[in-house]
């Protein structure tokens, strides 16, 4: 058994998907309307063939109740594996975005948090 998607709940899906691609890197992989809303999925450039990110709109009560809550706690809603924590860290902040944890070494990783502008806390991990 393989995970080949996994969603984001995202107040935006233009925002995300400019952010995500722009801003971080990632590339569309597929872009299909679905009524009101469209089925935003991307990759990473490093592994095109591999899981996909939904942008799945918070439309719904409970998704955007969930997003707003564990994003008020400080909860990341996902994470991003990297391979220098601290160049992509200097990358992100000369881009503008906001980081609430700064790269912070733990047990066996680093870590640094930002703000996806879209609603999501996001964490980086850089492995030991």
């Amino acid at each position: 058994m393989n995970i080949i998607v996994t969603s984001l709940f995202v107040e935006d899906q233009d925002k995300a998907l400019a952010f995500y691609t722009e801003t971080l890197g990632f590339e569309k992989k597929h872009d299909i309307p679905m009524g009101k809303f469209r089925w935003i999925a991307l990759v990473s450039p490093e592994n095109p063939e591999g899981t996909e990110l939904l942008l799945e709109p918070n439309d719904h009560p409970a998704s955007r109740e969930y997003q707003q809550k564990i994003f008020a706690e400080g909860i990341p809603a996902t994470m991003f594996g990297v391979s220098d924590i601290h160049a992509e860290y200097k990358r992100l902040l000369d881009l503008g975005v906001q980081f609430s944890i700064e790269p912070t070494e733990m047990d066996t990783v680093t870590i640094a948090v930002f703000d996806d502008t879209c609603g999501n806390s996001i964490q980086i991990a850089q492995p030991k």
